[in-house]
């Protein structure tokens, strides 16, 4: 059996190379990978592409990579949050790209990605600005946009318990957008709180099945906003 468990935050996120596009999961707080976005961060790695819901706020999420110039463009949902004014200054200034996607559509796309489908209708942003260069299918009247897959090099997702399999559990909200990223990446990295032994975990409760997960890293539990020691699993 392959042993998914890297005991480093370096040896987690190694793979990653500049231009990678990636997945990132988490909702606001909940189910954001905040030690594996360090890890990354540490590599300063530069020219990425990151999906994600929102850039970040303040100090967590995805803006300390703005703020340090690791990202050339963002593809994303909610993109002005109050607390992102690094992300609003770069792109005001020309400085990072935006793609803006419907919640829905971001889910589907990646979703369709991880199916190995060739895209899906959606009558969601038709006639609006969202639209512009994508091909419309009138279907019984009405009119939809074609979506295409979106896929990553890499997903960086969290979770509450893995195996040595490298399946995965998830706790409450923290599941969002982080299994159907599992799906869409060529290789998938995870953050997990806690490891247990082979048989475990009931397979009824198990999300994300070990054959999408690459590789994990046991964080422990740490709290969002309060100073996080990467290297250990007991915080």
């Amino acid at each position: 059996m392959q042993n998914k468990k890297s005991d480093t935050l370096e040896g987690a996120v190694s793979q990653i190379h500049d231009g990678a596009t990636i997945l990132i999961g988490g909702f606001a707080d909940p189910g954001t990978p905040e030690i594996l976005i360090d890890g990354l961060r540490d590599l300063a790695r530069r020219d990425l592409t990151i999906v994600i819901n929102n850039p970040g706020m303040r100090d967590s999420g995805v803006a300390r990579l703005i703020e340090d110039g690791c990202v050339s463009k963002l593809i994303c949902s909610f993109q002005w949050p109050r607390e992102s004014e690094t992300f609003m200054a770069l792109h005001d200034a020309g400085q990072i790209g935006l793609e803006i996607v419907p919640q829905g559509t971001l889910a589907e796309r990646m979703r369709t990605a991880g199916a190995g489908l060739g895209g899906f209708l959606t009558p969601t942003a038709v006639g609006t600005a969202l639209a512009d260069g994508k091909q419309t299918v009138t279907v019984d009247g009405t009119e939809y946009l074609l979506e295409t897959p979106l896929r990553g090099d890499f997903a960086l997702i969290k979770a509450f318990r893995a195996d040595p399999r490298g399946n995965l559990i998830y706790r409450r909200t923290a599941r969002n957008f982080n299994p159907i990223m599992a799906m869409a990446a060529d290789f998938t990295i995870a953050e997990v709180q806690e490891d247990v032994p082979i048989d475990a975990l009931d397979p009824e409760e198990i999300v994300t099945p070990g054959v999408f997960v690459d590789r994990y890293h046991v964080t422990g539990w740490y709290e969002i906003g309060k100073p996080r020691n990467a290297g250990s699993a007991g915080h």
